[in-house]
């Protein structure tokens, strides 16, 4: 196909390439907004898998990925009558200068006027709830702090640390009657109210949860991999090991780690 035409004209291109019912691609042409989504969600993990890895190249490749995503999408809406990529570039454009004033307006920066341009945002969009634009979409635990983030604005919060320190002991306490009655549904629940709690406490700190969690993962994934490769050179089995011979192991990883 020709190479004329900026790199985002030519990409735009090629999806509409892969689109065509004559010659197209018969998995692309047909796929949905709905078949798409999983890709979509998946692909921004990657950039953020590639920004942690600090490899230039990676990371550029991965944004390439997710931007392909938004021309598929913008393709799909096309074909609908809907809007096109140039619609949805104007959109963002015009967002990002609204909710800058004190960039290209000349009035004084202020991060409450941000949350009230989203606020009028919302209320222009028919949103009757100010929870009603958090995608459900979201991992749980973003999702759980930006409903708690979202809440506070209007009052509803725990008024220090202190307070909602206490809230998880009592989650907790609640937890633990659930299990000990055997309860599974019960169990569930209660677990859940427990990490929404875990996650506003992170908030709190100022600690965000899904970061930390990544964090620990990746600790986690490290120290066991380095259990692996300590079982191998001692010619031990994982499965045949006791419970005292596990703690031994994680110790001796966990000093590892420190070094």
């Amino acid at each position: 196909m020709a190479d004329d035409g900026s790199p985002i004209e030519r990409l735009r291109g090629v999806m509409a390439r892969l689109r065509n019912p004559e010659g197209g691609c018969p998995w692309d042409i047909e796929q949905t907004f709905e078949t798409i989504a999983p890709y979509t969600i998946e692909e921004a993990y990657e950039v953020a898998d590639a920004i942690e890895s600090g490899e230039p190249q990676k990371i550029r490749d991965e944004l390439g990925d997710l931007l392909f995503q938004v021309v598929f999408h913008a393709r799909m809406a096309e074909e609908r009558g809907w809007f096109d990529f140039d619609a949805v570039a104007t959109a963002i454009h015009d967002k990002l200068v609204r909710r800058h004033p004190h960039v290209f307006a000349g009035a004084e920066f202020a991060k409450a006027n941000w949350e009230d341009q989203k606020a009028e945002e919302r209320a222009a969009s028919g949103a009757v709830s100010i929870l009603d634009d958090i995608p459900r979409s979201l991992p749980a635990l973003s999702r759980a702090r930006k409903l708690g983030k979202r809440a506070s604005r209007v009052g509803f919060d725990w008024p220090d640390v202190a307070g909602i320190r206490e809230k998880l002991n009592e989650e907790l306490a609640e937890l633990d009657v659930e299990v000990a009655a055997a309860r599974t549904d019960a169990v569930a629940e209660e677990l859940g109210d427990a990490l929404f709690t875990l996650v506003n406490l992170g908030r709190k700190l100022e600690v965000d949860a899904e970061e930390a969690l990544r964090a620990a993962n990746a600790k986690f994934t490290k120290r066991f991999k380095h259990m692996e490769e300590l079982s191998r050179q001692r010619n031990m089995s994982l499965e045949a090991l006791s419970p005292a011979e596990w703690d031994a192991l994680w110790v001796e990883s966990k000093a590892a780690s420190k070094v």
